[in-house]
């Protein structure tokens, strides 16, 4: 669960990234964050991934106020959370395993558990094949699977995707999306920031819009009908 409670950021005293924001994203959800460049978008992952620090404000994640988290514990808390770039950060010179299993190693997970765990995520994301070919050796959209993979091997309850169609082409794109849509389904909360209107229009979720650092639109489009926030 994540819920910002009256969060706001400023960088100076002349720019608010964010503004008074208030959400509550249960268990399970699937929620794309969407807005122009400069509308706070950015900001907002930041604050969930530690980044940066709300002006004001609090968010609590899985029960936790991350905002008063101590710096010792942020990679603990940062290696729960699964995520994925639009850049893929592949480490060039480890193949599909490595790059999988070096997101286990990090939390120090027996041998055994990764030598089974790694090829059975790779399995789901369709790269079973791939486990020795290195990032230069893929396409985009391998490339991205390869990510998800990682990203999702430790098991997150919640994953963050940062524009992780933005460099695929659209038929690529879809299989992306198909695979995060599969890892919601299995239970995982999954928050997407996404420029692309024709995906959000298609996958008819929870749509978010951020303007100018203020929620303007809270939408459930699988439902049909839409809330604001206060």
């Amino acid at each position: 669960m994540i819920e910002f409670k009256n969060v706001s950021k400023a960088y100076g005293n002349s720019i608010t990234a964010l503004s008074n924001i208030n959400l509550t994203v249960n268990q399970g959800d699937f929620v794309f964050l969407v807005g122009s460049s400069g509308s706070g978008k950015s900001t907002f992952i930041k604050t969930l991934l530690k980044e940066v620090d709300p002006t004001t404000g609090s968010i609590i994640v899985n029960s936790t106020d991350i905002t008063k988290l101590k710096r010792k514990d942020i990679p603990l808390y940062r290696r729960k959370l699964g995520v994925v770039f639009q850049d893929f950060r592949l480490i060039p010179t480890l193949n599909v395993y490595e790059n999988v299993a070096f997101a286990m190693r990090v939390i120090e997970a027996p041998f055994r558990q990764i030598s089974k765990k790694v090829p059975t995520v790779l399995s789901l994301v369709g790269l079973v094949n791939k486990l020795k070919a290195f990032p230069h050796q893929l396409s985009g959209g391998e490339q991205q699977r390869v990510s998800l993979a990682r990203a999702i091997v430790n098991n997150p309850s919640i994953l963050i995707a940062d524009e992780p169609t933005g460099n695929l082409d659209p038929e690529t794109a879809i299989d992306i999306m198909n695979i995060l849509n599969d890892i919601n389904h299995a239970g995982t909360t999954v928050l997407m920031a996404t420029h692309a209107k024709d995906i959000v229009d298609n996958m008819k979720k929870r749509v978010i819009a951020i303007e100018k650092g203020i929620i303007i639109r809270d939408e459930l489009k699988q439902f049909g009908n839409m809330s604001r926030t206060k």
